[in-house]
């Protein structure tokens, strides 16, 4: 081979291996700039997300709107804002004052041990009760059962005392009632379905079309607040006449405490 055809091949393999660095240098910065805009591109879509989400945070939920739903006080239900809800015989002496709220796992014990001894003594006369409703377990389990089944009891306490009581002790059932993390009572058809265990409220199709409605919900609102407002930390809370007892845990418990407290 001739030095000048040495020359020339050289020159040739140089010339392919430039042309073939060239090549890959615009892969290698195509590949750089996709991947620029593919992290660029995902970035926008996480703020994106999490400024979706944070909208959707601050929107009002339908309990924030529920607050200035026109108040429907149930029958039975005084005061301005139908937060006195007493039961029993208006001349009985002696009133109790129950503090619940219907999520809450010890007034569903409290309720299996004493709740039918307790509508017992009001029928019988003994002393009048004062429920007021709570709702704080849909803050601190996050939910809304507390509120729905706060307004169905309204709905019950609309069609009598006695559906109320009755509705109460069913929602508080071993057989009905939830574990604290389980939200089951914001939805009405499971509301509805343990009504039907309630001989005023099976089948009643007011009742339904009230909880459906939501339409004592303004009114379950005011009696949370009311809770919300006053000097009681959690539930079961009994007061008779105003001073707080100890939670009875059973039945006799709650015999021997009551007995106590009506002869003071």
């Amino acid at each position: 081979m001739s030095k000048r055809n040495s020359q020339a091949a050289k020159q040739a393999a140089r010339e392919r291996l430039r042309i073939e660095r060239e090549r890959q240098a615009k892969k290698d910065k195509m590949r750089r700039q996709l991947i620029v805009a593919a992290s660029v591109v995902g970035v926008l879509a996480v703020a994106g997300g999490i400024g979706y989400a944070i909208v959707q945070a601050n929107q009002p939920t339908y309990w924030d709107e529920a607050k200035d739903n026109k108040l429907v006080k149930p029958a039975g239900a005084t005061g301005k804002d139908g937060t006195t809800l007493v039961i029993g015989d208006k001349d009985a002496k002696k009133t109790l004052e129950l503090y619940e709220d219907p999520r809450c796992p010890a007034c569903a014990s409290f309720e299996q041990a004493a709740g039918e001894q307790l509508a017992k003594d009001v029928e019988d006369g003994k002393y009048k009760v004062q429920f007021i409703g709570a709702t704080f377990i849909d803050n601190a389990a996050p939910g809304e059962g507390s509120k729905n089944a706060l307004s169905a009891l309204g709905a019950a306490l609309d069609v009598s005392p006695e559906a109320f009581l009755d509705f109460k002790s069913a929602l508080y059932s071993k057989e009905n009632h939830p574990s604290e993390s389980d939200d089951k009572f914001k939805d009405d058809a499971y509301l509805i379905e343990i009504a039907n265990e309630v001989p005023d409220l099976k089948d009643n199709k007011a009742f339904q079309k009230d909880v459906e409605d939501g339409t004592f919900d303004k009114w379950a609102l005011n009696m949370s607040k009311k809770f919300s407002d006053g000097d009681v930390e959690g539930t079961p809370t009994l007061k008779m006449d105003g001073k707080k007892l100890e939670t009875p845990q059973t039945l006799d418990e709650y015999k021997s405490t009551l007995e106590a407290a009506l002869k003071k």
